[in-house]
């Protein structure tokens, strides 16, 4: 079984560190560590250290012994998922399950077809959820690198990302996507794939020719239809299989 991975704010160096607050509760009162047990502390941009439990001080701090401080390399081929705002608590699901696979960065889409609408308090508070989302998935699958989560975005401006990336994808329904399965798709060797997820009435005409414009081609994944809130994940094993990152 692989160490637990605390989050810190900086990676200590060493060579003891005490793990306070949230984590440090969550080490002590919920997982129960104790001398001699391996934990990993990581900022969750890469850097982690590598940790043995010494003791625990009342309910929420953590004594640990720091061994090591390594870095986790960016990925030659970064993956970022455009993921249309799903309905309920489906985009939670969403984002826990292509952290897990590990894509690199994660942009809600404010789809034309989509149902849920972030405004206001009720899209601040949506974005705080699958940041959080990411956070703990992060985490509970061992990485040291969490997603990214940004701001989310319109149409345009999808487009506009879609513009810079070496690859950009379109997640299509229709068996007869013109550029065919995405298990086929030309990948660059280092840079960016951008793929967009549509919502579950699909990318209207108008978005999938503004996405045309920006250079991104309609791929699909296979002769079934997925929802929403899990064709990314699937997308996203293709391509971590393809690039040689699952390899």
């Amino acid at each position: 079984m692989t160490a637990p991975v605390f989050v810190v704010e900086e990676v200590p160096g060493g060579p003891e560190f005490v793990l306070d607050g949230p984590e440090g509760r969550h080490a002590v009162s919920v997982k129960r560590l104790g001398p001699g047990e391996a934990v990993v502390l990581t900022d969750g941009r890469g850097r982690w250290a590598e940790a043995v439990v010494k003791g625990a001080e009342g309910k929420d701090r953590l004594l640990v012994s720091v061994s090591g401080v390594h870095e986790e390399a960016e990925p030659a081929v970064r993956i970022t998922v455009v993921q249309a705002l799903p309905k309920g608590d489906r985009g939670e699901v969403a984002v826990e399950t292509m952290t897990e696979t590990g894509v690199d960065a994660i942009v809600p889409w404010q789809a034309s077809r989509c149902i849920t609408q972030w405004r206001g308090d009720r899209g601040a508070k949506s974005l705080a959820k699958w940041r959080a989302t990411a956070r703990e998935s992060g985490k509970q699958s061992r990485r040291v690198r969490f997603p990214e989560v940004g701001e989310a975005l319109s149409t345009k401006q999808v487009a506009a990302l879609l513009a810079e990336a070496d690859l950009a994808v379109v997640l299509h329904e229709d068996r007869g996507a013109p550029s065919g399965a995405l298990a086929t798709a030309e990948l660059p060797a280092a840079g960016s794939i951008v793929l967009v997820v549509g919502p579950e009435g699909g990318v209207s005409p108008d978005e999938l020719e503004a996405f045309a414009a920006a250079g991104a081609h309609p791929y699909r994944l296979g002769p079934s239809v997925l929802r929403t809130s899990t064709a990314g994940t699937a997308a996203a094993a293709v391509l971590l299989a393809r690039t040689g990152r699952w390899s």
